[in-house]
């Protein structure tokens, strides 16, 4: 018996709407309503059914999209995306692991509703300009400038420098290793003087409302979190396909991602909303 296409292609379709929308939670549900259009379509009619199945996955993204814009104007402090636990195979595809690092989520934030999804269809899964036209509802001309645009608007804020895994996995396990004991001293080597933080709570839990600049800044709010909570637990792990860490304070878990740039952190995101921190003991299954 042939599998069905939607199985065959699901991990490609969670990453193209997780990449839209930056909230694997509501790429299940827009997978779900896709699922919904695709069991209702003459399926043996469809001559190339992966590339219609990105297409119900794009246009039901793009209307989540527009419906979360205001939802996400009102949220309670800084909105940043949901963090995946990933295997190390993620990192492997480096145009994969880029793309969908909390860094370059972050980014993709900046942009409009068409705008990302061209720029995701494009620049991530090297689609035809004629297909992603198909998708949003545009021709291949408009398609061909406004993925130009998007290109150099996510150029303009993107990391400058990619590091190495090895890297990256170094500067992790030295930040968890400070951070398990406090010292002020060992956070300021490894943060970058004009390094930045940002804190995601949702308004659930305590989290700043705005970003924390400063490596004196950043290193003493994790020497007095360090003094307040009876436990702190550190573990390093892999999330949106790069090195990362889990820290478990008093027993509640809170994400790190890390941008690193010359052996230092430039960029820290920290979230601690729970409704964003329900996959990290499964790692997801991502493809392109």
């Amino acid at each position: 018996m042939t599998e069905d296409p939607f199985v065959t292609h699901r991990s490609l379709l969670f990453t193209v709407a997780y990449e839209m929308l930056g909230s694997a939670a509501d790429a299940e549900d827009v997978l779900q309503e896709s699922w919904l259009r695709w069991a209702g379509v003459e399926q043996d009619g469809v001559r190339d059914p992966r590339a219609y199945l990105v297409r119900i996955v794009t246009g039901q993204a793009l209307n989540r999209l527009r419906t979360l814009s205001r939802s996400r104007e009102e949220y309670v402090g800084e909105w940043l995306p949901e963090p995946l636990l990933t295997s190390p195979d993620v990192a492997e595809d480096v145009e994969l692991a880029e793309s969908v690092s909390i860094a370059m989520l972050t980014v993709l934030e900046t942009l409009g509703p068409t705008e990302r999804a061209v720029f995701v269809l494009r620049e991530v899964f090297e689609l035809p300009y004629r297909e992603i036209g198909e998708a949003v509802g545009k021709t291949a001309a408009a398609v061909r400038q406004i993925a130009r645009r998007a290109r150099e608007h996510v150029a303009a804020r993107r990391p400058r420098v990619r590091v190495s895994r090895s890297e990256q996995q170094a500067v992790v396990e030295r930040f968890l290793a400070a951070l398990r004991t406090g010292e002020l001293g060992e956070l300021l080597e490894i943060l970058a003087p004009d390094v930045v933080m940002v804190t995601d709570g949702g308004g659930v839990v305590a989290a700043a409302v705005r970003p924390f600049h400063g490596a004196g800044v950043v290193a003493d709010l994790f020497a007095r979190a360090h003094r307040r909570v009876e436990t702190l637990e550190t573990t390093a792990v892999w999330l949106n396909g790069a090195p990362a860490g889990r820290i478990d304070l008093d027993g509640e878990p809170t994400a790190v991602s890390l941008t690193v740039e010359d052996g230092r952190i430039t960029r820290i995101h920290v979230v601690r909303n729970p409704h964003k921190l329900t996959r990290l003991n499964e790692p997801a299954e991502l493809a392109r």
